[in-house]
C-alpha cells in the first residue's frame, strides 16, 4: 500500500510539471500565451483619423489583453515614399496600409504582403471593391475605404451666384470665371503636394476614357504625346491662365488650399471625399458637395467621376506577430467596427452591411449611383512613369509650353520602358 501510494503522488506530481511545452508556456490564441503582452505596430498615413482609430483600438486592447497596438502616423506623401523601407525587417508595420497601384506593386514585388486569400474575413468586404489588392491570384491587401477622388464644392456660395454644378467643359469654364468675378477663388488647388496626383484623375478620365490607357503608356503603346494628354496639360494651363486657381497654386500645400476652402475664400476644392469630413470639423457650418470637372462636351463623357478603393490594410509578412496582426484586421472588418470607422471619419468602406449616419457620407452616398472610374493614377505601377506624369502638370503650371511638357515626361517614360 505504501509503494502504490507513492507511484501515484509521483504520476500526479509528473502530470502538473507538463502542462505546459518546453519553455514553461501553455500553448493558446494569438496574444493570450502566460499572460506574455505582445505589441504590434500599425502604421498608416490618415492622421485625420486618430482619434477614431484610437477608440477603436482600445475596443480591440481591451477584447484582446495580450496584444497592444502601437501606431504610427506618416504624411501621405512621405508614407509612399519610405513606407517599403520601414516594413523590411519586421519589427514595424505588422499591420499596415498600402496604396493601390504603384506603391502596391512595389511592396508585392519585395514580397512583403503576407497573403490573406484564406482568411474568414475576406467574406465580410464587398468581393468587387477589394479587386485593387488581389495579384497573381491572392488577397495580398484588403482596401477598407471607398473615395471619391473629385473636387468639394461650396454649395452655398454656388447658390448665392446662381450657379448650377457643370455638365461639360463650357460650363466649367463660365462657373469658375463667374465665381472669380465675384471675388472668389474658384478653385483652391495644392500643387504643392497632393493636387496634381488627385486633379488629374477628373481631368483625363473624358479624355481618354479607355481605363487601360496607362497600361498602354507603360506597354508602350500609348505616348504621353499623343492627344489625350496634351488636352489635359492644355487645360490645366488654361485654368491656371485664367486665374481660376489661386495665386502661387505650384507653391500651395494641402493645409493652406483647405484653410481657402474653409473660410469661404475658395468655391471648390481640388482634393477629394476624404476631406468633407476635415473640412466640416474646421468649419461646423460648411455646406458641401461633390463635383467633378468634365473636360468634354456633354454627350460626349462617358463618365461622371472617380472612385478609388484605398487604404489596403495588409499584415507584413515579415512579421514576428502574424496571427496577432490578422486578428485586428478581423476586428477592423466587423461591420460594427467599420460603421464606426466610417461615420467617425467621414469615410465609406468596402465592408458589407455597414449603417452610415454621418452628414459627409450621406453626401457621399449618391454617387454610389453615378458611372465612376477607378482612380486612373492608380493603374500606373512604374513609380517614376507617375512621377513624370505628375511633374509634366507641374511643369505647365510653372509655365511650360503642354506639348513640350508632354515631350518632356515621354522621354522619362521611354527610359522606363526600355525604349
Amino acid at each position: 500500500m505504501l509503494w502504490a501510494l507513492t507511484l501515484a503522488m509521483t504520476l500526479i506530481l509528473a502530470a502538473c510539471g507538463s502542462s505546459g511545452n518546453e519553455a514553461g508556456e501553455t500553448s493558446s490564441p494569438a496574444g493570450e500565451s502566460s499572460g506574455k503582452q505582445v505589441t504590434i505596430s500599425f502604421i498608416h498615413w490618415r492622421g485625420e483619423d486618430k482619434e477614431v482609430l484610437d477608440r477603436i483600438i482600445g475596443k480591440f486592447e481591451a477584447e484582446n489583453p495580450g496584444i497592444k497596438v502601437a501606431t504610427q502616423i506618416f504624411p501621405s506623401e512621405q508614407y509612399q515614399s519610405t513606407a517599403q523601407a520601414k516594413l523590411l525587417d519586421g519589427s514595424t508595420g505588422d499591420v499596415f496600409t498600402a496604396f493601390p497601384g504603384a506603391q502596391f506593386e512595389a511592396i508585392a514585388k519585395a514580397g512583403l504582403f503576407a497573403d490573406l486569400s484564406n482568411e474568414s474575413f475576406i467574406d465580410r468586404f464587398v468581393p468587387s471593391l477589394i479587386e485593387a489588392g488581389q495579384k497573381d491570384g491572392q488577397q495580398l491587401a484588403i482596401p477598407y475605404q471607398l473615395v471619391y477622388n473629385i473636387p468639394i464644392y461650396n454649395v452655398e456660395l454656388f447658390e448665392k451666384y446662381g450657379i448650377e454644378v457643370p455638365n461639360d467643359w463650357d460650363s466649367f469654364l463660365k462657373a469658375a470665371e463667374t465665381l472669380k468675378a465675384n471675388g472668389i477663388i474658384p478653385i483652391a488647388f495644392p500643387g504643392a503636394d497632393i493636387g496634381p496626383g488627385q486633379f488629374m484623375n477628373p481631368m483625363v478620365m473624358n479624355n481618354a476614357p479607355d481605363e487601360e490607357i496607362f497600361a498602354k503608356l507603360e506597354a508602350g503603346t500609348a505616348k504621353l504625346t499623343d492627344e489625350w494628354w496634351v488636352k489635359t496639360l492644355e487645360q490645366f494651363k488654361t485654368l491656371n491662365d485664367k486665374g481660376y486657381f489661386q495665386k502661387d497654386a505650384l507653391g500651395t500645400k494641402g493645409d493652406a488650399a483647405i484653410a481657402l476652402f474653409t473660410r469661404g475664400e475658395a468655391a471648390m476644392l481640388a482634393t477629394g471625399s476624404y476631406q468633407l469630413a476635415g473640412n466640416k470639423a474646421i468649419n461646423p457650418d460648411l455646406k458641401q458637395g461633390l463635383l467633378a470637372p468634365i473636360t468634354v462636351p456633354a454627350d460626349q463623357a462617358v463618365y461622371e467621376g472617380i472612385h478609388t478603393t484605398t487604404f489596403m490594410l495588409a499584415v507584413n509578412s515579415r512579421s514576428k506577430h502574424p496571427e496577432e496582426a490578422k486578428k485586428f484586421i478581423e476586428f477592423l472588418s466587423r461591420p460594427e467596427i467599420a460603421a464606426e470607422y466610417a461615420n467617425g471619419t467621414g469615410q465609406n468602406v468596402t465592408v458589407k452591411d455597414v449603417e452610415y449616419t454621418s452628414e459627409e457620407l450621406q453626401i457621399v452616398s449618391e454617387w454610389t449611383k453615378k458611372k465612376t472610374r477607378f482612380q486612373p493614377r492608380f493603374t500606373i505601377t512604374n513609380a517614376e512613369v507617375q512621377k513624370a506624369v505628375l511633374s509634366s502638370i507641374q511643369a505647365v503650371l510653372g509655365g511650360t509650353d503642354p506639348q513640350k511638357a508632354a515631350a518632356d515626361a515621354q522621354t522619362i517614360v521611354d527610359q522606363q520602358i526600355g525604349k
